[in-house]
């Protein structure tokens, strides 16, 4: 009997934490479609997070008993529209509105169909719009950033911090402070006129959450393509809602190129396959041919800091094998970037084009004028061009701080081999 009640008990712990994931997971995959449909319902961002929020928390409870559904966005999405509405039916105004129209019922149905209207919009997209709100004018550029990241990207606090190389504070501090300031800001799509002044900032948006699904700060999985695929997916929508805009394309073109190399970055079992070591006979080509193209559009209209990061994508997927690579010509690419763009990575990008252009010894001439010692691939990129000289201790010792660094574990596994020494 106690073996039995214990194995029950045991059975039931085993049986919640499978749901606890089970929403964790759909919470990664349907919070952003959520909340951006809420917040155009709700007219308040932070309110419409925690409805969503809201409506997680009451799938913990009611899912170990019910089970799972079949389609838990389906049910989340609906748990939170009913509360939304609740909330809305609450407010003093709409009580007041109820009082004046209660003699008629077509005025309530009017106001029903508003509603649904807010719920169900088929013209445009709840999480580009979402976007847009997000890099209002009211914020500083870094909020409205953190906060979209945060809101539609999915990213943890940890995950934008890491993509700004700021502390983890600092960005939740960021968060907060957006939504207050966002709080009585008409949720609109801003006018034609207004579009330009944002984009910047919705570009570096979508820039971070496909970089977040590319290379992932933590975790299991070295990649993330639901993030990558999202930003992808809205960069694409963004291109059809501004075709002359050169920077959009750009944006584009990367993503598309980048995305081309998925089939080829992970081994069967979920360790990473750097560049050098890809069959790029794995390489989407259509995904390639779509990214030329983006790339030949952004050029055409102008272009700039997305647009050379495109071009330089462009010189991986053109070549056959790393050693085809026009690494001159990489190397030129990530200089004129550097001009635009001033940035310590952009200097560690460099260092690996000019290693391999014109010798390791010249690349880690740029590596060590470049200051990121909390940054794991600093250590992985001086670690490569040590060893690439022979200095194999040293390589070793950069390939260990670049593991301890890191948060993936696929990349702290990757790391650690390259610290430890071969057996002949």
């Amino acid at each position: 009997m106690t073996a039995d009640l214990r194995r029950s008990g045991e059975d039931v712990r085993r049986s919640s934490e499978e749901v606890r994931r089970s929403v964790e997971a759909v919470w990664r995959i349907e919070s952003a479609r959520i909340i951006a449909s809420l917040a155009r319902l709700v007219r308040d961002v932070g309110l419409a997070e925690e409805i969503a929020s809201d409506a997680f928390v009451l799938a913990l409870e009611q899912w170990p008993s019910d089970g799972v559904p079949d389609n838990p966005g389906a049910w989340l999405m609906a748990t939170a529209r009913h509360r939304a509405v609740d909330h809305l039916r609450r407010q003093t105004r709409y009580h007041s509105k109820l009082d004046l129209l209660a003699a008629s019922s077509s005025n309530v149905e009017v106001f029903t169909d508003t509603v649904d209207e807010r719920l169900d919009d088929p013209i445009g997209d709840d999480r580009l719009r979402l976007i847009f709100i997000a890099c209002h004018p009211v914020l500083p550029t870094p909020a409205r950033v953190a906060l979209t990241l945060r809101m539609l990207g999915g990213l943890a606090t940890d995950e934008i911090a890491r993509a700004f190389l700021v502390p983890e504070t600092t960005v939740a501090q960021r968060i907060v402070r957006a939504k207050r300031a966002l709080s009585g800001q008409p949720f609109e799509l801003p006018a034609p006129a207004e579009l330009p002044d944002r984009l910047s900032s919705v570009l570096e948006v979508l820039y971070l959450i496909f970089n977040e699904g590319y290379s992932a700060t933590a975790g299991s999985d070295w990649v993330r393509p639901a993030l990558c695929g999202d930003a992808l997916r809205l960069g694409r929508l963004l291109a059809a809602l501004m075709p002359a805009t050169a920077e959009v394309h750009g944006l584009v073109a990367l993503m598309e190129l980048q995305a081309s190399r998925f089939g080829a970055r992970v081994a069967p079992d979920g360790s990473p396959i750097l560049l050098p070591d890809q069959d790029r006979r794995r390489w989407d080509r259509l995904l390639i041919r779509r990214g030329l193209a983006a790339l030949d559009l952004a050029q055409s209209l102008g272009g700039g800091l997305y647009t050379l990061q495109a071009a330089i994508a462009a010189g991986h997927a053109r070549a056959s094998s790393s050693s085809d690579t026009d690494w001159a010509l990489m190397a030129s690419l990530y200089a004129a970037l550097a001009e635009i763009w001033p940035s310590p990575i952009v200097e560690l990008n460099r260092a690996v084009a000019v290693g391999m252009a014109s010798g390791p010894a010249a690349g880690l001439a740029i590596v060590d004028a470049v200051a990121l010692p909390a940054y794991p691939h600093f250590h992985a990129v001086r670690g490569d061009l040590l060893e690439r000289l022979g200095r194999l201790d040293e390589a070793r010792s950069a390939f260990a701080t670049a593991a301890s660094l890191t948060r993936n574990e696929r990349e702290k596994q990757l790391f650690l081999r390259r610290a430890t020494p071969t057996v002949e």
